[in-house]
């Protein structure tokens, strides 16, 4: 079985997701990382719901992150109801109770992912619930100290010039840091500092120019295309990706990105599990220089 996915973004099909069938009305996804797919680490969908939307309340075994595009979204947890907009995303831990609404006039798109993978024999780990509500949501607000599960990112977030106390939404730490090397932006959204135990989720961007060579990883990364365009390599094969289109590499997937545009490219970017301490990318060309040095060594 292939060990990477690439879906472009004509050919997402939205249907109301397996096991949600009676328990949502106006929500539809395409489920585009799963089970079926190859994936044994991760679920990545791209969902809708449409105004007046509901997905009742429910739970999973799993742990869930969401990243909104745009519209709204009202998400009920057990300590309020909250509004999430685009740039918005959270995290939704495991056990945890939740329903999802769509009270605006316009479809909220957004993104989820799951870990671990949800399985199909066991009803996609996902519980019922009998509870309701219709209260009043309140917009999340993601500069309270006490917030430990929402953020907010926009593309400002990814400029090294923007990284300034007076520009940051947030105090300057670590939370905030961006990653910058070889034209490569990279800024943290969710992981174990705010609550995650079992994926991370990331933005990446790439000034034109930008290149990562051909690397792969102990585990398993999604890739959701929202800004630009990339050329993107997996297991040597070539593929052209723009906004709105979906990757996957499953583990010891060998890939590589270059933007050959003439703008940035920007895309929203997920793993499972977490991360090691050490050796989380192998880069082939440092053991392609090993191979050199041990035969010039003979």
């Amino acid at each position: 079985m292939s060990q990477h996915i690439v879906k472009n973004a004509v050919d997402h099909d939205y249907q109301v997701p397996a096991g949600f069938q009676g328990r949502s009305s106006g929500y539809f996804g395409d489920p585009v990382v799963n089970e079926a797919a190859g994936a044994v680490q991760m679920g990545f969908q791209l969902s809708r719901l449409d105004p007046d939307g509901v997905v009742s309340q429910h739970l999973h075994s799993y742990e869930e992150t969401f990243f909104v595009m745009d519209g709204k979204l009202v998400v009920d947890l057990p300590e309020g109801s909250f509004e999430f907009g685009a740039g918005d995303y959270g995290l939704i831990p495991v056990g945890e109770a939740h329903s999802l609404r769509n009270v605006s006039a316009v479809s909220a798109r957004f993104a989820e992912m799951r870990a671990p993978l949800p399985r199909e024999r066991h009803e996609f780990d996902t519980y019922s619930l009998e509870a309701t509500t219709d209260r009043p949501a309140k917009r999340a607000d993601t500069r309270d100290p006490r917030n430990r599960s929402f953020g907010h990112i926009d593309p400002e977030s990814m400029d090294p010039a923007m990284q300034t106390q007076d520009r940051l939404a947030l105090s300057a730490s670590m939370r905030t840091a961006l990653l910058v090397y070889s034209g490569i932006s990279v800024k943290m959204m969710i992981d174990s500092d705010l609550g995650a135990d079992l994926s991370t989720m990331f933005m990446v961007q790439y000034v034109p120019g930008g290149f990562a060579g051909a690397h792969d990883h102990p585990l398993e990364e999604a890739y959701l295309i929202l800004e630009g365009e990339v050329d993107a390599v997996f297991d040597g094969v070539r593929y052209h990706m723009a906004a709105g289109d979906v990757a996957w590499a499953g583990v010891g997937c060998v890939h590589e990105f270059r933007n050959v545009g003439e703008g940035h490219v920007r895309w929203l970017e997920t793993q499972a599990p977490q991360p090691p301490s050490r050796h989380s990318y192998r880069f082939r060309r440092d053991w392609a220089y090993l191979a050199e040095v041990l035969a010039a060594s003979d």
